[in-house]
C-alpha cells in the first residue's frame, strides 16, 4: 500500500493504482472518455490531467501514470495531487475545445442526445464558445453490419471501439488509421462485424458515433420506464435493464454484475426486441376443421378439458426453452393432479439422470470462477454461439494468464487459442486414461475446469447412456488431479437454455412412472399419449406426435403453435414476473416491463384458471401463493441472487460410475446463435444477422 494526498485529504491505496482510481478512493471526480475500467490503458483524450505537486509543470494524465511513479517530497512527505486547481480547469476546458472543433454539433437528431458523456462533460467542464472560425471537418460513415449505426463526423478518436473488439470480443477488424486531422476509426475490410459481442461498442461510445442502428430514432432517454430484469436468451441470466413506452419494449441494455456478465450483453440479449412484437400469440385458438380459429378462454378451456377428461392419466407436458419456475411447478402440480409424472425441461434424450445430485448440472465454479481456473476444458460445447458473455470470461482468463486450453468436440473459432483434441466420445475415453498430453495438464492444475455442454450428454439416436459416461469421465478429469486445491469444484456443465437448472431444481423430470421428452413424443406418435402439453417448447419434432391433442401455453407462432390443437397466449419474459436458474444455479429474477398484448396471460395464471376448469383446482390464486409453495418445498429459490454450493464429494461418486460408451460424436446443439428460441426467430433484426453470418461463412468456405 501507498500513502498519497488528493486534494490535501491523506488516503491509503494499493501502489499499482493509477491517479485517476486514487483520486476516485479519495471521493474526486475525473473526467474522462478514452479510460475504461475492463479496457487497456489508451491515455488518447487526456480529459482526465491533474495537478501533481513536485512534478513537471504541466497538467498530467491521471489514468496513464500510476501512485508508484510520483517521487515523496523533499522529507519524505507523502506524493500529493490535486484535481481542482487554476491549472486542471485550463486545461481540461482546453482539451473540451479541441474535442469540439469538428464535432458536429447535431444533438437534436443524435440517438445520444440524454446520455451523452460528451454533453454531460462539456457541460462541467468546458466553456460556452469556441475560438476556431475555420470549416468542421467531415468523416464518411463506415459500414459495421445491421446493428451497429455509424455516424464518424462525431467521433473524438477515443478508441474505446478498437480496444473492446480486440480484447473483450476477440475480433481484429476495427482500428485507427491515418494521423493528424486525417485519423479515421474504420472496419479494416468496409465489411460486417463477426463478434456476437458488436453491440456493446454502442454502450461503450462516449458521443453519438456509434449507435443502435434498429433503435435509431424510436425514442429519447427520458420518454423511456427503466425496468430491471434480466436475459432469458441464454442460460447466463446476464443483468439488463428494459426500456419501454406504454405497452413496447424499446430497447434492453446491459446492468453491471461483476459476478455474471459484467457489463456486457450479447447480442441478441440486446437485439431482440423487436421480436416481442412479431408473431405474436394474443388470443386463445381452437382447432376446427384441421384448421385453427380464434376462440375465447372459455372455449379454449373446455376443449382442453374434454380431451383431458378421456385421456385420463395419458397426459405428458414438455417445458420449452424459456419457461420461469412457476409455470414449470404449476404444470407439473396439474399433471401430478391428473396422476401423470410425464414431465421433461431437458432436450431429446438427455444424459442427465433425474436421480443425480444437483452439481452434477450446474456451471459449479461459477462464472467468475472462470477467471480463477488453471486448465481448461471444454466438452461437446462451443461457448461462443451457445454463452457469448462467458465466452468472453474464457478468453478474459486466456488473455491475463494465458490458461492452457482443449477442446472436444467442434473445431470452431472461440476467439483464442486452444488444443484442439478431436472430436469424438473416444478423444474423452483417451484423455480420462492419460493417454493425451492435455491430461498431464489438468493432472497438474491446481483449479481444473472441465466445462461439458448439452451437445456432449444430449444424444437423440444413440441415447441417455452416452450423456451419462460423458458426465462420468468429465466428473473424473474434474476431480482426480493430485494437486488440486481444497474447496474447488471444477465440474462446470454448460447449459444453453434459460430454463433448464430451475425446471431441474423442481423436479420437472420424469417421476412417478412418467417417461422423457422423447419417449413422450414417441408414445404420441404410437397413440398411447393422448394429450400433450407444450410450455413454450418449439425445440421438437412435431411432426413425430401423431394425432396426439396438442396444447401449446406460449408466446408466439412458432413451430409448436402451428402443430398445437388448442394455443393459449402466454407472457414473455418482459412482461411478467418469473424466476429464472441460471447456468451456475443463480436463482434470478424477471420484472414486468410491460403489460402481455391483447388476451394473453401469465403462463402459471393459465394453467391454474384451466385446473378449475378440469375440476382439480390448484391450491394457489396468486403469485404470491404459487411462490409460497414454492419456497416450502425448494427453499434455496428463495435466496434471490445467491447460489447452493455443489458437493465436490458429489462429482468424485459420479466419476467412479461404470461407462459403455465406445463413440459417439460431441457436438455443440447451437447451429446458429442468432435463431435459438421463438422470439429471435420472431426478430427481423435476428434474421437479418443469421443471413448475414451464413453469408459470411460461405465466403470463408
Amino acid at each position: 500500500m501507498a500513502q498519497i494526498k488528493v486534494d490535501g485529504q491523506l488516503i491509503e491505496v494499493p501502489d499499482y493504482f493509477t491517479l485517476m482510481q486514487a483520486a476516485e478512493a479519495a471521493g474526486a471526480e475525473i473526467p474522462r472518455f478514452c479510460y475504461h475500467e475492463r479496457l487497456s490503458v489508451a491515455g488518447n483524450c487526456r480529459m482526465c490531467l491533474v495537478e501533481v505537486k513536485g512534478g513537471p509543470p504541466k497538467p498530467q494524465a491521471s489514468c496513464a501514470m500510476s501512485v508508484k511513479d510520483l517521487r515523496p517530497g523533499p522529507n519524505g512527505e507523502p506524493p500529493e495531487m490535486f484535481t481542482n486547481t487554476p491549472m486542471v480547469k485550463k486545461a481540461r476546458e482546453g482539451v473540451m475545445e479541441f474535442l469540439l472543433i469538428n464535432h458536429p454539433l447535431d444533438c437534436p437528431i443524435c440517438d445520444q442526445g440524454g446520455e451523452c458523456d460528451l454533453q454531460d462533460q462539456a457541460m462541467a467542464y468546458g466553456v460556452s464558445g469556441s475560438r476556431y472560425i475555420e470549416n468542421k471537418r467531415a468523416v464518411e460513415d463506415k459500414y459495421l453490419g445491421p446493428l451497429v449505426k455509424t455516424t464518424m463526423t462525431r467521433c473524438i478518436h477515443c478508441t474505446r471501439c478498437v480496444r473492446f473488439t480486440t480484447e473483450v470480443a476477440g475480433i481484429s477488424e476495427m482500428g485507427l488509421v491515418g494521423r493528424g486531422e486525417d485519423a479515421e476509426i474504420t472496419s479494416y475490410l468496409e465489411r460486417a462485424l463477426t463478434s456476437e459481442l458488436q453491440g456493446n461498442v454502442i454502450d461503450l461510445c462516449p458521443v453519438g458515433a456509434l449507435t443502435s442502428k434498429p433503435y435509431a430514432f424510436q425514442a429519447r432517454p427520458w420518454e423511456l420506464n427503466k425496468t430491471e430484469s434480466i436475459d432469458v436468451m441464454d442460460a447466463v441470466g446476464s443483468n439488463i435493464r428494459v426500456d419501454s413506452r406504454g405497452r413496447e419494449v424499446m430497447r434492453f441494455l446491459p446492468r453491471v454484475n461483476d459476478a455474471i456478465n459484467e457489463e456486457w450483453i450479447s447480442d441478441k440479449t440486446r437485439f431482440v426486441w423487436d421480436g416481442l412484437k412479431s408473431q405474436r400469440l394474443d388470443r386463445p385458438y381452437v382447432r376446427k376443421g384441421g384448421k385453427l380459429q380464434p376462440a375465447t378462454w372459455e372455449e379454449a378451456f373446455a376443449a382442453v378439458a374434454a380431451r383431458i377428461k378421456k385421456a385420463g392419466n395419458k397426459v405428458g407436458a414438455i417445458a420449452g426453452d424459456l419457461a420461469a419456475v412457476e409455470e414449470m411447478y404449476a404444470l407439473k402440480a396439474l399433471l401430478a393432479s391428473l396422476g401423470s409424472g410425464m414431465t421433461d425441461v431437458r432436450p431429446a434424450m438427455s444424459g442427465i439422470d433425474p436421480s443425480m445430485p444437483r452439481s452434477a448440472y450446474v456451471f459449479n465454479p461459477g462464472i467468475a470462477g472462470i477467471e480463477e481456473a488453471d486448465a481448461i476444458l471444454i466438452i461437446g460445447a462451443n461457448p461462443r454461439c451457445e454463452a457469448a458473455v462467458l465466452n468472453a470470461r474464457i478468453r478474459k482468463a486466456w488473455r491475463a494468464k494465458n490458461v492452457p486450453i482443449a477442446v472436444i468436440g467442434e473445431a470452431a473459432d472461440l476467439t483464442y487459442s486452444y488444443d484442439y483434441l478431436g472430436e469424438g466420445y473416444e478423444t474423452l475415453a483417451d484423455l480420462a486414461a492419460g493417454k493425451t498430453n492435455f491430461a498431464e495438464v489438468l493432472a497438474n492444475a491446481t483449479k481444473p475446469l472441465v466445462i461439458v455442454g448439452e451437445g456432449a450428454v444430449s444424444h437423440s439416436k444413440l441415447g441417455k447412456q452416452v450423456g451419462r459416461d460423458v458426465i462420468a469421465l468429465a466428473a473424473k478429469l474434474a476431480t482426480s488431479g493430485a494437486n488440486i486445491a481444497e474447496g474447488w469444484n471444477g465440474f462446470a456443465f454448460l447449459h444453453n437454455a434459460a430454463s433448464r437448472v430451475g425446471g431441474l431444481d423442481i423436479g420437472f423430470v420424469p417421476h412417478d412412472g412418467g417417461v422423457c421428452s422423447a419417449d413422450q413424443i414417441a408414445l404420441a406418435g404410437k397413440g398411447e399419449l393422448d394429450v400433450l402439453f407444450l410450455l413454450g417448447a418449439d425445440e421438437y419434432d412435431m411432426a413425430a406426435m401423431g394425432k396426439a391433442f396438442v396444447v401449446y401455453i406460449g408466446t408466439h407462432g412458432d413451430a409448436g403453435a402451428h402443430r398445437a390443437d388448442v394455443i393459449l397466449p402466454a407472457a414473455a419474459y418482459t412482461e411478467k414476473s418469473g424466476t429464472y436458474v441460471n447456468t451456475e444455479g443463480r436463482v434470478q429474477m424477471t420484472n414486468r416491463a410491460v403489460f402481455p398484448p391483447g388476451d394473453a396471460k401469465e403462463d402459471w395464471a393459465i394453467i391454474r384458471a384451466l385446473s378449475a376448469v378440469i375440476g382439480q383446482p390448484l391450491p394457489f390464486n396468486s403469485l404470491g401463493q404459487l411462490r409460497a409453495a414454492i419456497y416450502a418445498e425448494f427453499p434455496h429459490l428463495a435466496r434471490i441472487d445467491q447460489i447452493a454450493p455443489g458437493n465436490v464429494a458429489d462429482i468424485a461418486k459420479l466419476a467412479k460410475a461404470a461407462t459403455k460408451t465406445k463413440s459417439a460424436p460431441l457436438a455443440s446443439p447451437v447451429s446458429d446463435f442468432y435463431l435459438t428460441n421463438p422470439i429471435a426467430r420472431a426478430s427481423a433484426t435476428m434474421g437479418e444477422c443469421a443471413a448475414l453470418a451464413a453469408g459470411q461463412r460461405q465466403a470463408a468456405e
